[in-house]
């Protein structure tokens, strides 16, 4: 498979060694304001690059009839226009807060969670999420999809970074040297607190996951997400 690398920073060069090791190719290490020569010659294109090239680089892939993965976070206000691009062209497009498996399960945890806690209102719900100081985006991506899942079963209605009122889930956004990806909700009440908690412990399980996705993209058309990469069939 030959894979075009939409952001070419930390994340970018661990996602070019995992699919080396896999036996795919690298036709494209394409950073911020460089151009999208070899585009044309990829399999699939992933993009780890920063909020204000991703849709750009989505733009261009679709336009192209390039498979494109995107785990870049912080532009999710133009989602639905690449979801409608994506369907206009019949292209393949998958959008993940994170692709990290073990933060997948996650998410189907604190879901299935939210849901046994639903009906217990004596119990209040906080979240926690800490990444290293270079993340630009704050909650993360991650964090607003834990938020989302409680919110689907639940009576709360919103997240706040602030003082939350009564049907909004607080979460503490924390940006501390070297730290990869912590992620906690919290199910505090008088007498207890029931806690949930995922730690990455390097980029590797990222990386890993979004060169899943893109071996599973190929030959697919159609929007969609990690679900469907991790329940219908990957070579995990």
């Amino acid at each position: 498979m030959k894979i075009a690398l939409l952001g070419y920073g930390k994340m970018g060069k661990v996602i070019e060694r995992i699919a080396l090791e896999r036996g795919h190719e690298i036709v494209l290490r394409k950073d911020h304001g460089s151009s999208f020569n070899g585009l044309e010659n990829a399999d699939v294109a992933i993009d780890f690059s920063v909020p204000d090239s991703a849709v750009a680089n989505i733009s261009e892939c679709l336009n192209n009839d390039i498979p494109v993965i995107s785990g870049t976070t912080g532009w999710l206000a133009n989602y639905p226009k690449m979801v409608e691009l994506c369907e206009e062209k019949k292209g393949s497009f998958i959008y993940g807060s994170n692709f990290s498996l073990g933060v997948n399960v996650f998410f189907e945890l604190n879901e299935y969670l939210a849901k046994m806690m639903a009906n217990l209102k004596q119990y209040k719900v906080s979240m926690e999420e800490i990444h290293h100081t270079q993340k630009l985006d704050a909650p993360s991506g991650t964090a607003i999809t834990l938020a989302e899942g409680v919110i689907k079963h639940t009576d709360y209605a919103n997240w706040t970074l602030e003082t939350p009122i009564s049907n909004e889930i607080h979460i503490e956004a924390k940006r501390i040297e070297n730290v990869p990806g912590t992620h906690s909700i919290f199910y505090d009440s008088e007498v207890d607190q029931i806690e949930i908690k995922h730690t990455a412990h390097s980029r590797e399980g990222f990386a890993l996951g979004a060169v899943i996705a893109a071996e599973w993209l190929i030959g697919k058309k159609g929007v969609f997400t990690m679900k469907d990469v991790l329940f219908n069939g990957s070579k995990l």
